[in-house]
């Protein structure tokens, strides 16, 4: 959970419609002091991040911004190979495609289809986050993600480094280097120059046979700000080879990836004008360019059976803010223009280019009921368009409560109603219908979303509970299927899904140690669309891949000053699905232990495991489950 404390206003002001899970360090606590006005008595904002999870890397590679969602409790990360490799991210029960990955202002993008969204070549050092905004909150924000987006945002840099190296099982290695440096500006008040740059690379041969790696990254950036903005821009550079049995296809052949990715962004982000009262306003500016390179081999023993190539380039620039008219209005607001256009060996069609708009606003009023309690109105709308597709409104509305305690005890509660809405990749649309490994289906329209929810957030010094109950209507999803009848290929098909979930986190604070759970409940009720050939499927890759039942444990445990534990476990019992091999439930541990001697001042050794069990579980349908992965490395921090 992310949570922002105005210490000197008498009340807290919540305008929030589902709570977010920021996978930072369980332990930190950041203090952002802000001069916002000499008249203000120099009011301090503290924000506290507190995590969904004990581990913030990964064992089998370098850390990157898709690390480690697959214990946080609102995200089914269904990955082929590892994480990192090709991660699959979900939210609340969608599929990949409905989740989008937003930094700063910005969703980022891929036009050939979902797999390719989390191909971020940013060293997470760089970032904030991840927050999981659902809701009113995804709607508001999201671009054409239409159930839930992670959202990450520009760290302020500060002077700093670390170099590692690792070693493990099934012939792993990494190295990796990060610095950074900031220094005041002579002669300018107020402002700083910082530079920040990282370079990483691990190798192995996998887990399973024919699971190997090999990634590279490099990324760096420039800031410039003050007390009141922050100017970031920045370049990365991506290349991943990996290899993986059955990655998308069950035909029992050892797939490949080459995947190249690079990202150019611009963001500024400013504060400005106090109301009387001291709420502050806010706006941010993104804009990126990205391409995107895949190269795909059906068999890597015979590559000429079947190969594709793909390169997509996007452009976008987007808006979003806060504007506080009053101590009791004040206007949300978000905008994002996208183009794009791919070059790719399996479309058939034209459709290659496409252009996006998404504006939304949303206005937010306040009345404070008694002293430290608030009622929070919102109530707006989301208008999405492109130049190939039918354009749609939607409503975006929530109704928060919060009270203050006098003990420090913050209760919240909840009520929201949004809708949102997506079109489909080019996979999906601009393909083949009668032919090859992935069928299109060109009578795919736009997407629509409606979810209404119920929440309760309570935070007290050493508890938070956070729960959530939804209930959300996806029509005209699209989805791939599977046909007995027609074996050699998965399809693109609508569906209507209704979706009932339940969602419940507490975090513990103990003397030493700090403990995390969760539960999550789902359960849909689907009906594809038999006039476009409905009635002929046997199973679903995605939309009905999802688990009935979901525990997650995690713990951060230090014994002793030189010595951090860190585990996280997950339980969960997968709805039934025909191409599944093996059972539908599952329990994975990652476990880290983390020595940092006293003789050598910055230095930490680390033992770390995954799936510690063995688990052979199929997160992805007829894709076989990762195997057990041990590494050690070495840390030294400056």
């Amino acid at each position: 959970m992310t949570r922002i404390v105005q210490v000197s206003l008498p009340i807290l002001l919540c305008g929030v419609s589902s709570f977010s899970i920021a996978s930072d360090d369980a332990n930190a606590v950041n203090l952002q002091k802000t001069k916002q006005s000499d008249s203000i008595n120099s009011i301090e904002k503290i924000t506290v991040e507190s995590s969904a999870t004990a581990n913030k890397k990964p064992v089998g590679t370098f850390d990157a911004p898709v690390s480690n969602l697959e214990y946080d409790p609102r995200v089914d990360l269904q990955s082929r190979n590892m994480a990192e490799a090709q991660a699959d991210v979900t939210i609340r029960g969608g599929i990949f495609e409905n989740t989008g990955f937003r930094v700063g202002s910005a969703t980022l993008f891929d036009p050939q289809t979902g797999h390719y969204f989390s191909e971020i070549p940013i060293a997470p050092q760089m970032l904030s986050g991840p927050n999981i905004l659902t809701g009113a909150d995804n709607a508001l924000f999201g671009m054409n993600s239409s159930v839930g987006t992670v959202d990450f945002g520009w760290k302020p840099i500060y002077t700093a480094g670390s170099v590692s190296i690792g070693l493990g099982n099934n012939g792993f290695n990494l190295q990796s280097v990060h610095a950074a440096y900031s220094k005041p500006l002579d002669g300018v008040n107020d402002w700083t120059l910082g530079f920040e740059g990282e370079i990483s690379q691990s190798q192995s041969d996998g887990t399973i046979e024919n699971g190997d790696h090999d990634f590279e990254r490099i990324s760096g950036r420039v800031q410039l700000s003050n007390s009141n903005s922050q100017t970031d821009i920045f370049f990365g550079s991506q290349d991943k080879f990996f290899g993986w049995p059955n990655m998308y296809t069950p035909f029992h052949v050892n797939e490949t990836e080459d995947l190249s990715a690079q990202l150019f962004m611009l963001n500024h982000k400013q504060t400005y004008s106090l109301t009387e009262g001291g709420t502050e306003s806010a706006f941010e500016v993104t804009a990126y360019t990205r391409n995107h390179k895949d190269h795909y081999v059906f068999s890597r023993e015979a590559p000429e059976a079947f190969q594709a190539f793909h390169e997509t380039d996007v452009t976008s620039i987007a808006l979003s803010g806060r504007h506080a008219q009053s101590n009791l209005l004040a206007w949300n607001y978000s905008a994002q223009y996208i183009e794009d256009s791919i070059e790719s060996t399996t479309l058939e069609n034209s459709f290659t280019s496409r252009k996006y708009y998404k504006i939304s606003v949303l206005p937010e009023y306040n009345m404070p009921l008694a002293e430290n309690e608030t009622l929070t109105l919102r109530l707006g709308a989301a208008f999405d368009d492109t130049n190939r597709d039918d354009s749609d409104v939607s409503v975006i509305s929530d109704v928060t409560w919060n009270k203050l305690e006098s003990d420090g005890t913050s209760k919240t509660l909840y009520f929201s109603y949004a809708e949102a809405s997506q079109v489909a990749g080019y996979t999906a649309i601009g393909g083949s219908e009668t032919g090859g490994l992935f069928r299109s289906n060109r009578q795919l329209k736009r997407e629509s979303t409606k979810n209404t929810e119920l929440g309760f957030a309570l935070e007290q010094d050493y508890w938070t509970v956070d729960a959530a109950i939804f209930y959300r209507q996806d029509n005209g999803l699209t989805d791939w299927t599977y046909n007995y009848n027609s074996t050699t290929a998965r399809s693109a098909n609508p569906v209507d899904i209704d979706s009932v979930g339940l969602e419940l986190l507490t975090t513990h604070q103990l003397d030493g140690a700090k403990v995390i759970t969760s539960y999550t409940f789902l359960k849909k009720s689907e009906d594809y669309y038999q006039a476009l050939g409905g009635d002929n499927i046997d199973a679903s890759f995605y939309a009905l891949n999802y688990p009935d039942h979901r525990v997650t444990l995690g713990a951060i445990w230090t014994p002793m000053d030189m010595l951090e534990v860190r585990v996280d476990n997950e339980w969960r019992q997968q709805q039934e699905n025909a191409l599944r091999n093996g059972d539908d439930d599952a329990f994975f541990t990652h476990l880290t232990f983390t020595y940092t001697p006293t003789q050598i001042d910055g230095l930490s050794i680390t033992l770390a495991a995954d799936n510690l069990w063995d688990e052979s579980f199929e997160e992805v349908p007829g894709t076989p489950g990762r195997g057990q992965q041990y590494t050690i490395s070495a840390t030294y921090n400056w």
